[in-house]
C-alpha cells in the first residue's frame, strides 16, 4: 500500500510499546503496526483457549508491537499457532520472515502465489528497494527474512485452518492482487478482509459511522475481480469486517454499496485521464474522495484532507494507470 512520502518526517515506526491494541471481544484484538502514522496499518490478533494467531502482521518493524501485544495478552511466543496472511503486499507481511523467527511453533498460511516471496523475498526485496531508495525503504519496511517453506501452509480457497477448535475459512478474493484472501471467522460469522474491502480511517468516522474507499493498489487491481469479491464477502452478510486500514467496521451492505460505486468511479477517472496524466488523475480522485466526505458528514479541512488521502491517492493512481496500461494490451 505504500509509497514515497517525503511529507513524513522522522523514522516510520514511532510510539511506546504496544502504540495500540483495541479489545473488540471475541478474543479479536487490533494492533497498532505504528507504520508511517497512527491508525494507518493493523495487525489483528485472535485469542481461542490460550492459543494464538495473527492475521497480516505489519512490516519488520513492528515485531516489538506483536510481541508486546502477546504479552498484554497473556500468551508467550510458543502459545501462537498460524500467522494468516491476506497477501504479501510489505505493509501486510513484510515483517513475517522476523516474526517467525521469535514464534517456534507458528505457521504461515497464504495463497499458493504468496509462497515463493515469503521463502525467496531477496528478489521482491531488491525492486521495492529500487522504486524507493535504499534509505527510504529501510525506514518504511526493514528488511525481509525468509520464512522456511516447511512452515507455510499454501492455502486455496476454502481452506480451513482451526484454531483451537475454531475454524477459520481462506476465500480466495481478487482484484486488489491476484493472490488476495478473506478470512471467514465461522465462530463471530465476521471476516477479516485485508484491503479487498477497502481502507476505513477511523479519523473520519462520523457518529460511529465509518466511510470506505477502495484500495487500488498496483499492479494487479482489476475493477470486475474487486466487484465480484466484494460482493462475495458482502453476500456472507457478516456483523462486521476486520480491515487492516483500519479495525472493525460494520454496516458492511453499506459499505460494500459505497466501494461498488467507488470503483466504478475509480475506473471512469482513469479512463477519462489515460495512464499519461496521473497528476491529473491524481486530482480528480481527490476532488471525488473529498466530495463523497462532504456527504458523509466530515467536516475536516482541506489540508487535513490531504494529510489522510494524499498517501493513498498517490499509491491508487499508481494502481489505476498500472490497469489502464493492460487495458491498452
Amino acid at each position: 500500500m505504500t509509497r514515497p512520502s517525503h511529507a513524513t518526517p522522522g523514522p516510520a515506526q514511532a510510539g511506546p510499546v504496544v502504540s495500540a491494541l483495541t479489545d473488540y471481544g471475541h478474543g479479536i484484538g487490533a494492533i497498532d503496526t505504528a507504520h508511517i502514522r497512527p491508525l494507518l496499518d493493523a495487525s489483528h490478533l485472535i485469542v481461542e483457549s490460550g492459543r494464538g494467531a495473527f492475521v497480516d502482521v505489519g512490516t519488520s518493524h513492528a515485531l516489538p508491537h506483536l510481541l508486546a501485544a502477546l504479552a498484554a495478552r497473556g500468551l508467550a511466543p510458543a502459545d501462537v499457532d498460524w500467522v494468516f496472511l491476506t497477501h504479501i503486499h510489505l505493509d501486510h507481511a513484510g515483517g513475517t520472515g522476523a516474526l517467525l523467527e521469535r514464534l517456534p511453533n507458528a505457521r504461515v498460511v497464504v495463497h499458493p502465489r504468496g509462497v515463493q516471496h515469503l521463502v525467496a523475498p531477496a528478489r521482491l526485496e531488491a525492486a521495492t528497494r529500487e522504486v524507493y531508495g535504499a534509505e527510504e525503504y529501510a525506514r518504511l519496511f526493514g528488511p525481509l527474512v525468509p520464512v522456511p517453506a516447511s512452515r507455510i501452509v499454501s492455502a486455496t480457497d476454502g481452506f480451513i485452518a482451526e484454531l483451537a477448535g475454531r475454524r477459520f475459512e481462506f476465500l480466495h478474493t481478487p482484484g486488489h492482487a491476484l493472490h488476495h484472501c478473506a478470512i471467514l471467522d465461522h465462530a463471530t460469522g465476521e471476516v477479516f478482509t485485508g484491503d479487498t474491502f477497502g481502507v476505513s480511517y477511523r479519523e473520519f468516522d462520523v457518529g460511529g459511522r465509518a466511510f470506505v474507499f477502495p484500495a487500488t493498489t498496483p499492479t494487479q487491481f482489476d475493477p470486475d475481480q474487486l466487484h465480484g469479491s466484494v460482493e462475495r464477502i458482502a453476500a456472507l452478510g457478516p456483523p462486521a469486517v476486520y480491515l487492516t486500514h483500519y479495525g472493525r467496521v460494520g454496516e458492511v451492505g453499506r459499505l460494500a454499496q459505497d466501494l461498488h460505486g467507488d470503483i466504478d468511479a475509480y475506473v471512469a477517472i482513469a479512463r477519462r485521464h489515460g495512464r499519461a496524466d496521473e497528476p491529473g488523475m491524481r486530482s480528480a480522485l481527490f476532488d471525488y474522495l473529498s466530495g463523497r466526505l462532504d456527504a458523509h458528514g466530515y467536516g475536516g479541512d482541506a489540508p487535513r484532507r490531504h494529510a489522510l488521502l494524499d498517501l493513498d491517492i498517490g499509491i491508487n493512481v499508481a494502481g489505476l494507470a498500472a490497469w489502464c496500461a493492460r487495458a491498452a494490451g
